[in-house]
This record gives C-alpha cells, structure tokens and sequence, in this order.
C-alpha cells in the first residue's frame, strides 16, 4: 500500500503552503486518481512523495520510506510531464542509459519498447516524436525497473482519445497484477470513469477519499448529450414542455450543434424531438460535472475524523519523519556505464572532436609555414592568438557537457531526485572525461604529424629530446581541461559555465601567477628527483627521474599551476554546494 502522512510544502512567500497537511492512500491492485483544479497542489503532493520538493510528511511504498528503499527504481516508476532527454539522442540510446541508472540489463530497454508498441522506432529521435510516442516512452522508462508503484502526472494531458483508452488500459493491467497506480487528473470525468479510487484535494487540502462509484454518485449527475442541426428549437420545446408539466429540466446549449439536459432521459427527448419534427443525429447517457467541492478550512476533531477515517496509520517498526533519515542511492547503480552511454548516445561528441581534428590539423599546417615556430607548437596547433589549443577546448566542452546535459535534458529528474551529486557519478565523470582527453590529445597529434609529412615531408620533424616532458604537459593540459568542464558545469549546473571555467585559466589565473612569480626562484627542482630518492631511500631506473623531472617542469609552470588551482576550487565548490543541498534539504 502507498501511504501518504502528513504531507505539507514549505511556506511560500506571504501565500500558505501548495499542500497543507495531506493523508490519503493509495491501495495495490487499483487505480487511484488525485484529484483536483488547476493550483490544487497535485504536482506538488507527487513531489513531495518523491521528495523532490522541500516540505515535511513521510510517504511508506509498502512499509518503507523512500530514504529506506535501496533502488528506487525498482519500487517506484515515475512520469512528470514530457520525457526528459536530448533531442538528438534515441529511443533505445535513452533507455539504455537509464538502464544502467536502475542498475538493470540493457536488453530490458528492447523489452520496453516493444511493450508500449514503439518496436519499429527504436531509432528515431526524442526531438521527433509526436506527444503520443513521447508519452509512451516515458512509460516505458516508468516501467524499466519493474516497480510496483506508479506515480503520474497527468498522463492523458494532449493525448487523442485512442492514445488515452491505451494509457488507461495499461494503467489497469498494472493495477491487475497486483501494483498500485497513482494518477493526477483535472477532470472528474476521467477520474470516475478510469479509477477505482478517487483522492480530491482543494488548495493543497483533502476534501474525500471514495470509491469511484460513490464518487460518480456524490460529485457526478447523470445528464442526456444530443446532437441535432435544430439544437435552439428542441432546447425550447424541452424547457416548454418541463414547465408545462412542471418537472425540474436545465438544458444547456454547448458548442456546435450539441445540448445538454440534465434531470431527464433518453427516452423522454426523443419523444419530445418526434413531436415537433426535429432531427437528432446522437442521443446518450453521460455524466456531468457538478462543480469543484471547497476543501473545510481546517476541520475540527469530529469532521477530521469524518474526512480521514481511512486514514492511514504509520508502521510501528518504520521511524517517522522527525527521525534520522538514511537516504537512498541517488546516482546511478552502474555509473560507469551510464556515463559511457550518455557519452556516446548523442551525435555531439563525433561533430566535437571531427571539429577539434580539422582545426588542428589546418592550424599546424599554417604555423610550419614559416619555419621559425616551434615543433610541439605546431603539433598541438595552437596558436599564439588563441588562449587554448582546439584540442583542450573541445576537451573542456565534452567536459562541461557530462553534467550540462543533465540539467538542460535531465535523465534522472523523475526518479531520483535533482541531478545526483555522488562521489561515484562525479569519479565515473571524471573517468570517462580522462579517456577522452588522452583519446583527443593523441588523434591530435597523430593527425597533425601525418599532415606535416604529407604537406612537407618527414625529413623536416625532428624528434625533439625532452619528448617525455612534452608528453606529460601535452596530456596534463587535455585532461585538465576536461575536468575543468566537468566540475565547473557540476557547480554552476550550466556547460557554459563549464566552458568558462576552462577559459579562466589561461586568461585570468595564469597571468596573475606570471606577475607573483615574476621574481628569481629560490631553488632550482632539477635536483630534486635525486633528492628524493635519497630521502626515500629507494631505488628506481634513473629513466623514472626523467619522467618525474618533467612532471615536475609542468606543474611548476603558471598553467600548470593555474589549472591545479582550478580544478582545486572547483572541487570544494563542488563539494560544499552539494553539502548546503543536503542541509537545506
């Protein structure tokens, strides 16, 4: 069973709180329906289940608070709104990603695809869908896990009359093996005809919890729909014919050639249409709306107990909300692979480093014109204009793109909470942003070093001597770069930001380290490998003192110091915006 106790938003400023004090349940192996108008805190009251929304109130999934459940996925299946991914990437790209976040096999995101009927789209792109295939694939990543609850936000909102009797039939089948369905609506209409269960809430407040036949009966009235061309004359000869015979008849005229009449029946209007000669093209039972139901202001102890008698009460072996709270796993259960697939799920990654490859290689060609610039210049391709080489500027932005994506396309928004900020999501990032600097920095080179022999000849590109140091600062700044961009849009939650980050670095931190370090060193550090292995005491291959040496050569240099500096702030940045989220929290 899905217990909702207490629930209650935070106060907004000088307006009470969307949702005031909520406690209603949602029973396995039915429909539940959360009703209610516009601006009655039915999105709020599933936010605040998923606690995604600052407030107080404890939900129990089956006995268990959320912070309780070890992989919410595999309870809880969630759709807020439209399906949160890139445009670019594709159906079975986007299910597969989200297959590693729940920690299930990839071939569950086929198994999805064909269960909702979108088999033959696997392919196709999110941007392209139309808002029936899009709704279906949010199912399909509600259902991924296999939960046993479903929680939706207004899942038949712009979908056709087809595309709903689809919804609500898998809704059911859900409910049918035993699950629990918890659905939000604006309509009671829907509600009484799709529910088992309706929830009706007013200003954030429970107004009844009934079934859906004794809801259909207190808030719906029965009514006679009729489509006639002479809508104006049989809405006369109805109401004349009630007054005559004094019987209580309200017709009302609706769009096009359409009446309602409530307190009467079929049969009743169409003997009147046979007597004054009038066609009728549709004459139906339905049900009406009877108006929204006020929430009570705040009931006293006898009406609290009439509103809530099913309320339900909190396990006994569960803590409740002022208790300490050991929160679930919000990153993904196989990061690595999540972030591998979020990586190469959409075409921006291929056109970035097509892009760095061709500015390399046309900027390297330019700069051995002349003759008079040095070798590892030309080979990385950057120029004394430019603050960065193409190779670390796309490094930065694939960077910044691990964790901006995220945000402008969240993928684990719905289910999890805002994007994660866990240690082992931000290490598989960073993981994943080393292999494709070192990838990057090598094509670089490679490919500018076969442009050169192909332009002017392999007899002209001598091997310079310390290549060792240039290969470890040629792939200290690539890697610098993009962890620059993962932790600078991780911070700011935007890849600009990330981007910007990587151009602080030449531009802002390396200068102002020229200018304080401008002054004679005291002591030189070429020494200082041997130095250390006297103190250590230990004995390595005098080739290591070579690679140490140039270790050391590049972090002493202002970039190298600027961008250890960098990613140093970053990082506690980092680290302290997800501890004040936490708090706040």
């Amino acid at each position: 069973m899905l217990q909702a106790i207490g629930l209650t938003s935070s106060p907004r400023r000088d307006l009470p709180p969307a949702v005031d004090d909520l406690t209603f349940d949602a029973r396995p192996g039915q429909v539940t329906a959360l009703l209610g108008p516009a601006g009655s805190g039915r999105t709020t009251t599933l936010r605040l289940m998923l606690e995604l929304e600052p407030g107080r109130g404890v939900t129990y999934f089956r006995g268990r608070p959320l912070q309780r459940i070890a992989h919410p996925a595999g309870e809880v299946g969630v759709l807020f709104g439209d399906v949160p991914g890139h445009p670019s990437r594709t159906l079975r790209s986007q299910l597969r990603m989200l297959c590693a976040a729940a920690g299930v096999p990839a071939s569950r995101a086929d198994e999805m695809l064909e269960f909702v009927g979108l088999t033959g789209l696997h392919d196709q792109r999110i941007g392209r869908l139309a808002r029936g295939m899009d709704r279906r694939l949010g199912l399909a990543s509600a259902l991924l896990g296999e939960p046993h609850t479903l929680l939706l936000d207004e899942p038949g909102a712009g979908l056709s009359a087809r595309e709903k009797a689809w919804l609500h039939e898998l809704l059911r089948a859900h409910a049918a093996d035993g699950g629990t369905v918890l659905y939000t609506t604006a309509d009671p209409k829907d509600a009484a005809r799709n529910a088992d269960r309706v929830v009706t809430i007013d200003k954030g407040r429970l107004v009844a919890a009934q079934d859906a036949a004794d809801f259909a009966r207190t808030r719906l009235r029965p009514r006679v729909a009729v489509r006639t061309p002479h809508a104006a004359r049989l809405a006369a000869a109805v109401s004349q014919e009630a007054r005559a015979a004094r019987r209580s008849v309200e017709v009302i005229t609706e769009r096009g050639n359409r009446l309602s009449v409530y307190g009467s029946d079929c049969a009743a209007i169409g003997e009147t249409a046979f007597r004054h000669g009038v066609l009728i093209h549709q004459l139906a039972d339905e049900v009406g709306d009877t108006g929204p139901l006020r929430a009570p202001e705040r009931p006293g102890p006898a009406s609290e107990a009439a509103v809530s008698a099913d309320a339900p009460v909190p396990p006994v072996s569960e803590p409740g909300p002022h208790k300490a709270r050991r929160r679930p796993a919000r990153s993904p259960l196989r990061p690595l692979r999540y972030e591998v697939r979020r990586l190469l799920g959409v075409p921006t990654t291929p056109l970035v480093a097509a892009a760095v490859l061709v500015a390399s290689v046309v900027i390297s060609v330019l700069l051995a014109r002349t003759g008079r610039t040095p070798l590892p210049t030309v080979l990385a391709g950057w120029p004394a204009l430019s603050p960065l080489p193409p190779a670390a500027l796309g490094a930065g932005l694939l960077g910044a793109f691990s964790f901006g994506d995220e945000y402008r396309y969240p993928a684990l928004t719905t289910g999890r909470g805002a994007v994660p900020r866990r240690l082992g999501l931000l290490l598989a990032k960073l993981t994943v942003a080393t292999a494709v600097g070192v990838v990057l920095a090598v094509l670089v080179v490679v490919a500018d070093l076969e442009a050169l022999r192909l332009v002017y000849g392999g007899e002209l590109i001598p091997v310079p001597k310390n290549w060792p140091t240039l290969c470890a600062s040629w792939l200290g700044l690539i890697v610098g770069c993009a962890w620059a961009g993962v932790l600078g849009a991780g911070v700011f939650r935007v890849a600009a930001a990330g981007v910007a980050a990587v151009l602080s670095v030449p531009v802002v931190l390396a200068p102002l380290l020229r200018l304080v370090t401008s002054g004679p060193a005291a002591r030189s550090i070429a020494g200082l490998p041997a130095r250390l292995r006297e103190f250590a005491s230990v004995e390595w291959p005098v080739a290591a003192d070579r690679w140490l040496l140039g270790a050391l050569r590049v972090a002493a240099q202002p970039v190298g110091v600027a961008l250890a500096l960098a990613l140093t702030a970053l990082l506690c940045a980092y680290v302290i915006t997800g501890i004040h989220r936490k708090a706040r929290w």
